[in-house]
């Protein structure tokens, strides 16, 4: 029998336990999940111990039961329990590993017995629970150990010291006392244990019960309170469609459906399994960069670790929803330790790809992908500054609105747009604008429904910038139809005699030089072009300049930049334009000069920094009009 003895903590311990309780774990709910861990693995070795043993001792149900009393949390488990040696060994020494000790004892011997799913530090974790206690004991009895007075009782209150005694304890296993702190009462309440074990060990191989007060039977009850089994760990063909619907609900409290899903298990080296959702419905907040974290919840082992990992999934990804369960990690690995892990590292480019690929496996169904495209289409897009190594798979994923389909509502491929490309058509012909309907009815159109050429509309913020990264296509060239580029009249040859005419400059040139002396520095040039039909004027920037989408894309950050000085182009066969050139008095021919270019401007930008100079222009036009025919 054992007297009281009293022990003092090895390697450091009280500057260890202070930087346990205040650095290592971010909130303290995390102790529960770190000793229903050790309770777990000393099942599962105890498990072993009746196996390698041939015992006949073996026990059918195994269990972790949790209760509430006189301000104690309990926390009891059926494993193998601990002898006085391994007490020490375990519970004296900070950061040792009982279980990397088990592991190193039995593996030459028994190596196809063997499965590395023993959870937890015991060192480390265990003392996570003074985060929430003043006392903490121990009462365990060891599988080795046949007589129960010699059972043993650890005690500390975590400032250096323990104590050890033998007392009595009935069943193998162990159990621990929390003495809550007065600042940790929240976890003296069932519902709160009951959420913890939901979000952090649901799916431990193991039952956790929890003691309730039942009001109808007026009495005490345990109630299984986790799931006990891991769905990842089934075999796909044995999951069916509902029970992968339900994981996903549970795991994201969404109300509706994933539009896909893929569950998946990677062995070798570097194991892990995944199940990763799309959703068809954005979280609220998925817009706000630095508040939002993606949807994957790390496992190791079954036992959650934390969530929103920033390097296990590229941003752009973030509307994923899943789970990664993985065997290569500690299961104290802290958020920091994360950042730079190898194993991160290599998930990161692993599930890039899988998700890439289950995108592209989504987009066979056109319905749903068009249901995916309208919610996370914007989102994606981020991909093509985000991923370099990616870009061209993310490009086959992206979705447009053209002139081909003329409807809002659907949307072409790349790869479709390309399918269709004129014979003679080089460029990958695009349109920037403010909203679906300014695209469609720009006068920069004209020119290309005249020659039958599809035109992809865009008009979302992000497109702009994301234009600057989606140089091609199978090495297709991008061209923005609302810039001028060199060779412009040459764009394709479709007319009969495969020529289109170029116009004679020097035969308007009297009337550019007047434009020119009506608008000045207002434009930077005014060019005859032969791409207008229904609109006499339009703006234009040259190739190498800012567009007006960027320019309003980058007025945001509330930085000033230079005014765009647009190409003026007029289209000569235009009535309007016929009847302004043969206006002799050079004030009227000014304003109606000015009507056009503000009406352009209109038109390209979407607004007017002097609004009423324009209206009141219009009317000054609109009377003079009145008043001739008077």
């Amino acid at each position: 029998m054992i007297k009281k003895e009293s022990h003092v903590f090895q390697s450091e311990v009280k500057q260890l336990l202070n930087l346990m309780i205040h650095s290592l774990y971010s909130n303290k709910e995390i102790f529960l999940r770190e000793l229903i861990s050790n309770s777990s693995d000393a099942i599962d070795k105890l498990k072993f111990y009746y196996l390698t043993n041939n015992s006949n001792n073996i026990i059918d149900h195994h269990y972790i039961r949790i209760s509430i009393k006189d301000n104690i949390l309990k926390i009891s488990d059926t494993g193998i329990g601990m002898t006085k040696k391994e007490i020490i060994d375990n519970l004296g020494t900070i950061a040792k590993s009982g279980t990397k000790e088990f592991l190193k004892r039995i593996s030459d011997k028994n190596k196809n017995l063997i499965q590395n799913d023993f959870i937890g530090q015991f060192g480390v974790g265990f003392y996570s629970s003074f985060m929430v206690s003043d006392k903490v004991i121990v009462h365990t009895r060891s599988v080795k150990e046949l007589d129960g007075e010699k059972s043993l009782l650890w005690t500390s209150k975590g400032k250096g010291k323990y104590t050890i005694e033998n007392k009595f304890k009935n069943n193998i296993g162990t159990d621990i006392y929390l003495y809550i702190k007065d600042s940790s009462k929240e976890f003296l309440n069932n519902d709160r244990i009951k959420n913890i074990v939901k979000k952090y060990s649901n799916h431990i191989n193991v039952s956790i019960e929890n003691k309730f007060f039942d009001e109808k039977k007026k009495k005490f009850i345990w109630i299984k309170i986790n799931q006990s089994e891991a769905l990842w760990l089934k075999n796909k063909s044995d999951i069916t469609k509902k029970e992968y619907i339900n994981f996903y609900l549970s795991l994201t409290n969404n109300l509706g459906n994933p539009l896909i899903w893929s569950h998946n298990k990677v062995e070798g080296k570097n194991e892990y399994i995944s199940i990763l959702y799309i959703p068809d419905v954005s979280p609220w907040n998925i817009w706000n960069r630095d508040e939002y974290k993606n949807g994957i919840k790390l496992y190791v082992n079954r036992i959650f670790i934390m969530d929103g990992i920033k390097k296990i999934i590229p941003f752009y990804l973030r509307f994923i929803q899943g789970i990664v369960d993985t065997n290569c990690l500690s299961l104290n690995i802290s958020r920091e330790m994360l950042q730079d892990n190898d194993l991160i590292n290599k998930l990161y480019i692993s599930l890039s790809n899988r998700i890439l690929k289950l995108l592209e496996q989504l987009s066979l169904d056109k319905n749903k992908y068009n249901i995916f495209w309208k919610i996370f289409g914007n989102i994606l897009k981020e991909g093509l500054a985000e991923d370099e190594k990616n870009i061209y798979k993310i490009s086959l994923l992206l979705r447009f609105n053209s002139t081909y389909l003329n409807n809002h509502e659907s949307y072409v491929s790349l790869e479709d747009y390309v399918n269709r490309m004129q014979v003679g058509q080089d460029k990958i012909f695009y349109i920037i604008t403010d909203n679906y309907l300014s695209s469609l009815n720009s006068p920069h159109l004209e020119f290309y429904r005249n020659k039958n050429i599809e035109v992809l509309l865009m008009f979302d913020k992000i497109d702009e910038w994301m234009m600057t990264y989606l140089v091609d296509f199978k090495g297709i060239k991008f061209q923005s139809i609302s810039k001028k580029y060199d060779g412009d009249n040459n764009i394709i040859t479709l007319n009969k005699d495969n020529n289109i005419s170029i116009l004679n400059q020097e035969k308007y040139l009297n009337l550019i030089n007047r434009i020119k002396n009506v608008l000045k520095d207002k434009v930077k040039d005014v060019k005859i072009t032969d791409k207008l039909d229904n609109f006499p004027v339009v703006l234009s920037t040259d190739a190498n300049e800012m567009s007006t989408q960027m320019l309003k894309l980058l007025s945001v950050s509330g930085k000033e930049f230079p005014k765009i000085k647009y190409l003026f182009e007029i289209n000569v066969h235009h009535l309007l334009i016929k009847y302004i050139d043969n206006i002799k008095d050079e004030d009227v021919f000014s304003k109606w000069i000015n009507f056009l270019y503000y009406q352009a401007l209109l038109i390209e930008s979407n607004s007017l920094e002097n609004s009423v100079e324009f209206i009141n222009l219009t009317n000054n036009l609109l009377l003079n009009m009145m008043i001739k025919k008077i």
